[in-house]
């Protein structure tokens, strides 16, 4: 019987991995000059820190959740985001009762059950960031400018920020009534979902993907036209300072995100290279969730990147990224020659080296065609002779040239790179 993965789950393998390990590389070090520490939280979670987090009438909620029960009748749910479960953590630990603001990031699997396409998978992987305790609209400019310094760091191009404000607890209810009375008398043409979204949550509307959908909420009422006071000075310190650094960016007034628990700034970053999946990352603040969870009046922002966008545009927009080689491959002949080329191997490999010594009886041009194959960068070859004489034969596979060396020099010549031409 063949075994294969279930449908939307997909193996990573070489040489894909390494495309994935660089962006999880340089998002560490970036997030490290930040401030930002890494935190870990479980993959499955009680299926309520999501419903009172998410909503319970959206898509995710409803349709797209692995939910099932344990043997002791609790209502698990595999993750489906990284937002709720890092404030749970934030309110379980009292982490509201260290200096503020509190910065963390985390990475790992998420699972939705979503019709599979480009870009989109049932289990997919997401790395994140959440900055708890600033109100003021500085860290929502910290937050967007340390996205676009990683997704410049791993190579990215030709992406746009996409930014709104949608208000808080104070100014959405005027906004939803004035949605309200704008799709009223076309509510019928819209799709199931809208209809469903008109009394459920109106603003959902405008996140609708569905062209019709779209066609219709031409013309609908501004958010920027409804924000109370407060949250119009906070998007004007926010776009203010995000001029003053140079980030660009486009306003956007339908962006308002699939998540219930959003208030204030919210953020997508997009891209025309990738179908109708348009979003590689997305955020925003959530100023509300972490007093839902039962901790103090918490404001808080941050941004979540799909990892399988962001590899599969990479692979397709920077051909300079490089899948790693060894650097060293030791062809032998002889039993004797063999055991030789292990030790060296070890001696090597503890110097830093990647080394892939030949493992089983082959002829040299076997071995050195191996030594191609696998994109080794030097050759070397040691048999009876080379034993006796206490030395070995080298040749570089990339650039040319050949020779001989003692074999107590060989870390010496790797180091020092003058295998490069012929002496």
């Amino acid at each position: 019987m063949a075994y294969n993965a279930l449908k939307g789950i997909q193996d990573i393998l070489p040489p894909d991995i390494h495309v994935w390990q660089r962006i999880e590389s340089v998002a560490r070090e970036i997030f490290q000059r930040y401030g930002f520490q890494e935190i870990r939280v479980p993959i499955i979670e009680s299926t309520d820190v999501f419903i009172r987090s998410i909503g319970e009438t959206t898509d995710i909620v409803e349709k797209e959740m692995y939910t099932f029960q344990d043997k002791a009748g609790r209502s698990i749910t595999m993750r489906p985001e990284g937002t709720a479960p890092a404030v749970r953590c934030y309110v379980e630990h009292h982490l509201y009762n260290l200096p503020v603001p509190q910065k963390f990031f985390y990475s790992g699997p998420m699972f939705r059950y979503e019709r599979p396409q480009k870009g989109r998978f049932r289990q997919f992987y997401q790395i994140g960031v959440e900055a708890f305790g600033v109100s003021q609209p500085s860290i929502d400019v910290e937050v967007i400018a340390m996205l676009k310094n990683l997704l410049e760091g791993i190579g990215l191009k030709e992406v746009k920020f996409e930014l709104n404000s949608i208000g808080c607890e104070k100014c959405r209810p005027d906004y939803k009534n004035a949605l309200l009375k704008f799709f009223e008398s076309k509510l019928s043409d819209f799709c199931p979902d809208c209809q469903r979204r008109y009394n459920a949550n109106p603003l959902r509307i405008l996140d609708c993907k569905v062209e019709r959908c779209i066609e219709l909420r031409k013309g609908a009422p501004a958010v920027a036209e409804h924000l109370c006071g407060d949250c119009r000075e906070h998007f004007t310190g926010l776009v203010s300072r995000l001029d003053l650094m140079k980030i660009a960016y486009t306003l956007n007034p339908n962006l308002v995100r699939g998540l219930d628990y959003y208030t204030r700034t919210t953020f997508e970053v997009t891209t025309e290279h990738l179908g109708a999946q348009k979003a590689v990352a997305a955020g925003g603040r959530y100023d509300r969730l972490v007093e839902e969870f039962g901790g103090p009046s918490t404001p808080a922002i941050g941004f979540a990147i799909g990892m399988e966008r962001i590899a599969t545009l990479l692979q397709t927009q920077n051909s300079e990224l490089r899948t790693p080689q060894p650097k060293v491959f030791i062809a032998t002949l002889g039993k004797e020659a063999e055991i030789e080329g292990f030790k060296i191997a070890e001696d090597l490999r503890a110097r830093g080296f990647w080394v892939e010594p030949n493992y089983a009886g082959a002829s040299l041009k076997s071995q050195l065609r191996k030594a191609d194959r696998i994109g080794a960068e030097i050759a070397f070859i040691i048999g009876e002779n080379e034993l006796k004489a206490g030395k070995i034969q080298w040749k570089n596979l990339k650039k040319g040239g050949q020779g001989e060396v003692e074999i107590k020099d060989i870390p010496a010549i790797l180091t020092d790179d003058i295998q490069t031409s012929n002496p």
